[in-house]
């Protein structure tokens, strides 16, 4: 039977949504947009290497086809990622998708590799090394169940109020998810917790996002705090 047939025949054409991340540009484009933030077409063509008609219409069918959303300002046409559930499906494709044994283009684009592993935003968690090591730091200190269903203990509540993370209240987001890790290929914390923990750390200046990517890198004072707070070590980080 045809599978995109099949599909069609019970509601769900699975094939459309496949072949809008087929494309290396468009796919290239929707991990762009992880870090959270909108991008202009135009910063998203030059991230790319493509020209700006050509990214326009590769954004056009990522917006048609319900993965981005558009918003205008001006002259401006800013594209961001349409919702949670887009950001985790971009997320795990990417936990399997290959690696490719090439060598990095240039030591620059080898860097933002490196740097992109070590600590980086998953929109609006943190992932990479660092983002691993923090959730093994609160599963281990009991602050954290990390299993089937992962959900934060009441030791957890009060390590957080005392840190100082505040974690917005009646909102339907789950407190705790496990989100698979697409660089270190084992699941780190996201959900609300691990969205205001990521918050905390910007503001406090644990982290600071490099450049316009969405790597992120520990500060001086990051070290101290994660070390003081999870006994976490950040050497290599």
């Amino acid at each position: 039977m045809n599978v995109e047939r099949a599909g069609q025949d019970v509601g769900v054409d699975l094939a459309a949504v496949a072949r809008l991340l087929a494309d290396g540009t468009r796919a290239d484009f929707c991990l762009a947009l992880l870090d959270g933030r909108a991008w202009t077409a135009s910063e998203l063509a030059r991230h790319a290497g493509v020209a700006p008609s050509t990214a326009t219409s590769h954004l056009n069918l990522l917006v048609g086809g319900g993965l981005l959303v558009e918003e205008r300002h001006g002259r401006h046409r800013y594209l961001r990622v349409a919702d949670r559930r887009v950001i985790e499906l971009i997320e795990s494709l990417a936990a399997l998708a290959p690696r490719p044994v090439a060598r990095p283009r240039s030591l620059s684009a080898s860097g933002r590799g490196q740097a992109l592993a070590r600590a980086r935003l998953c929109y609006d968690h943190l992932a990479g090394a660092l983002a691993l090591a923090v959730t093994d730091a609160m599963v281990g200190r009991g602050l954290l169940e990390w299993g089937p269903e992962p959900g934060l203990t009441g030791a957890g509540s009060a390590w957080l109020a005392e840190v100082g993370v505040a974690v917005p209240s009646g909102s339907r987001r789950p407190l705790v998810r496990a989100c698979l890790d697409w660089t270190e290929r084992r699941p780190h914390l996201a959900g609300a917790v691990g969205a205001a923990l990521c918050d905390h750390a910007l503001t406090a200046g644990w982290v600071t996002r490099v450049g316009t990517s969405r790597a992120l890198a520990v500060t001086a004072t990051g070290r101290r705090a994660w070390q003081g707070h999870l006994g976490v070590s950040t050497d290599g980080l």
